[in-house]
Order: structure tokens, then sequence, then C-alpha cells
């Protein structure tokens, strides 16, 4: 989450209408998931995350190289993450680190 934050940023801002510098303050860390979950395809993030997770043939062969360069990347990090993290404390453990991280981007220190 923390790599993609600008992607959030964007993708917040072109679906919700929300400049999320301003409305982080205001927002629970439930709401921002929901709202985070909920990001359409065709937001900046969206497409990132479609190109990430495509699998199909078909679609794979008529990638472009930074296509391909952005799907590879994030298919080592995914397969580095989970080899590192294999319980389910240690993932919770990241997502609250990422949760803090994310919080005192936003300025509000994740405490």
């Amino acid at each position: 989450m923390i790599e993609d934050y600008d992607l959030i940023v964007s993708s917040f801002q072109s679906q919700y209408g929300l400049r999320l510098s301003k409305e982080i303050h205001e927002m629970s860390w439930e709401e921002f998931k929901q709202m985070l979950i909920g990001i359409a395809p065709d937001t900046a993030l969206g497409r990132i995350v479609s190109v990430r997770a495509e699998d199909r043939k078909e679609y794979l062969e008529n990638f472009t190289p930074e296509q391909h360069r952005i799907r590879n990347e994030w298919k080592s990090r995914h397969a580095e993450f989970i080899k590192n993290h294999t319980s389910k404390e240690q993932m919770e453990a990241q997502l609250d680190a990422m949760k803090i991280a994310f919080l005192r981007m936003a300025g509000l220190g994740g405490d």
C-alpha cells in the first residue's frame, strides 16, 4: 500500500472527489479500507491492479513491455512477501505496520 500511495491518492480524487490529505483526518481506518476496496478499474490504482492480477494468456500476449514489467515486479514482491509472512500473526503485524505508515504519510502520526 505504501508504494501505491500516489495511486491511492489519485484514485480517491478521481472516483470519490476526495482529497485524502484533507479528508483522512475525518475518516476512520475502516471507512478508508472500505473505500479502497471499492476503487473502480478505471482509476489509476484500478488500472495497475488489473495489470498485476491478469493471468489470462490471451491478454498477457498483448501486454506492452511496461505492463509486463509492472506485473512481473508485483509477482516477485508478492511471492517474497508470502515467503516471509507465512503466519496469520505475521500478516496482521505487517498490515498494522502499513496502517501506521500510511497514517504517518497523511500527517496523522499513526498512534
